[in-house]
């Protein structure tokens, strides 16, 4: 076996589904992210923009690295709906897979200086998502997969539905080469059915109007006029996928991450867990956590208001009179209005919040939802 064939069996006897070879270099989409930065489609998420000249030569991640060691683990699983209604992306369902693929990075790691596969004493650096890596642009190069117009990777086997980690070597490896056979043709199913036309043209998607974006990584108000596009989603959004045909995965891998006890929960429950230290114990190791407390407060409660129930409009005026965060009031009165505005006590119960509250945002929400249901 040549030393890339051992790299590679050892990263599937690591636990990986996928594996391939890549050039420590910039990527092929590094002229595309630069302009996408510029284009501000980020929507101004600082990580991105503190991290670009690493994102865009990451050379820069090791001293000493020469190759990039791709590797892909299916989460396929059936589409998740909690009780009651409410969406949450298939990832976001079992473990939190940073956790689950870090350990396996660490543990190919070992296993490659245990065979001699590297210089003894060298080093390697395990990149999973949140690392400075444009890694859907490497992960193509190394033959991972084929990059979609909804800006996925593509697996013919794995659809889109597969993680990727990554292990920068000190060691000149030779890259594994073209991407598996496929293509999208001239299917345009993602960009028709994005509910907030997120997908502006094949391969751009603008973070402003992307539903994941907003449910997941911002931490302020979902902007009004998609809050109602938002429809049932709580967390993320697969729609993009969904309706690709290559995500018609042919096994389920539920079992790889397990199902979280939060995927228990109602939305009642996302919207009224208000105890920080409860609210922590609660979604430990959960990919849940990311937007806070607050956050997944507010996605609750504007998927309450796109599911309305009388259960969820008693929750939501709790939320409206209670909830320490202005933001949630804030989701939880256009929910409100949006879900039982014509309902004569909810609009009384509007009137008085508009009465208390001293913020001029949520008072206009709350006049605004008003006037639209009146």
């Amino acid at each position: 076996m040549t030393r890339e064939s051992e790299v590679l069996e050892l990263a599937r006897e690591a636990g990986f589904d996928l594996a391939g070879i890549a050039p420590l270099r910039p990527p092929q989409d590094a002229a595309r992210f630069a302009q996408w930065l510029e284009a501000g489609h980020h929507a101004g998420l600082g990580y991105l923009e503190r991290n670009r000249e690493r994102i865009l030569d990451p050379r820069t991640l090791l001293p000493g690295g020469r190759s990039l060691l791709v590797v892909g683990l299916a989460h396929s699983r059936a589409a998740v709906e909690l009780p009651g209604g409410g969406r949450v992306a298939r990832y976001a369902a079992g473990r939190d897979y940073h956790n689950v693929i870090g350990k396996r990075l660490r543990k190919l790691a070992r296993r490659l200086a245990e065979a001699g596969l590297v210089a003894p004493g060298s080093r390697s650096r395990a990149v999973v998502d949140a690392g400075p890596l444009l890694e859907r642009s490497h992960a193509a190069e190394a033959g991972i997969g084929f990059l979609s117009k909804a800006a996925n990777l593509l697996h013919p086997r794995f659809g889109p539905w597969f993680f990727l980690g990554e292990l920068v070597l000190e060691v000149e490896l030779v890259p594994t080469g073209s991407p598996p056979a496929g293509s999208c043709g001239t299917c345009t199913a993602c960009l028709q059915a994005c509910p907030t036309g997120a997908i502006l043209e094949p391969g751009l998607v603008d973070a402003r109007r992307c539903i994941s974006f907003h449910t997941i990584e911002s931490r302020g108000p979902v902007p009004t006029e998609l809050r109602e596009k938002i429809g049932p989603w709580a967390f993320g959004c697969d729609v993009c996928s969904e309706v690709c045909p290559w995500g018609r995965a042919s096994e389920d891998r539920a079992a790889t991450f397990g199902t979280h006890r939060a995927q228990e929960a109602g939305l009642v429950q996302w919207l009224e867990t208000r105890d920080a230290e409860q609210w922590a114990r609660w979604l430990e190791g959960s990919p849940l956590k990311r937007p806070g407390r607050a956050g997944l407060a507010r996605n609750a409660a504007i998927a309450l208001g796109n599911l309305p129930s009388e259960e969820g409009r008693r929750s939501l005026l709790r939320a409206l009179t209670f909830d320490p965060s202005e933001v949630v009031r804030e989701a939880a009165a256009w929910a409100l209005a949006h879900g039982h505005g014509r309902d004569a006590g909810t609009r009384a119960a509007l009137e008085r919040a508009a009465a208390r509250e001293t913020g001029d945002g949520l008072r206009r929400e709350i006049a605004d939802g008003l006037d639209r249901r009146g």
